[in-house]
């Protein structure tokens, strides 16, 4: 079965079927890009403070985990 497969596999430039020669495709038109306040309707300050909001939401699930597993032990 595996006998011929190096056989089959060479290559030969005569068997090669040539393209046809076509005219190049036109580029669509872009469209332009929208910046992060156009998506999303938000100001710079609000995304600044919903961006230290999630920083301080990630930081206190993390240590939430960290006491719960017993890796950390919070002493009074």
């Amino acid at each position: 079965m595996l006998d011929n497969l190096r056989n089959q596999a060479t290559f030969e430039p005569g068997e090669e079927e040539q393209p046809e020669i076509s005219q190049p495709e036109q580029p669509k038109p872009s469209k332009p890009r929208r910046s992060l306040d156009q998506i999303t309707g938000t100001t710079d300050k609000q995304r600044f403070t919903l961006a230290v909001m999630l920083l301080v939401m990630v930081c206190l699930l993390g240590v939430i985990a960290l006491v719960l597993t017993g890796k950390f032990i919070l002493r009074f």
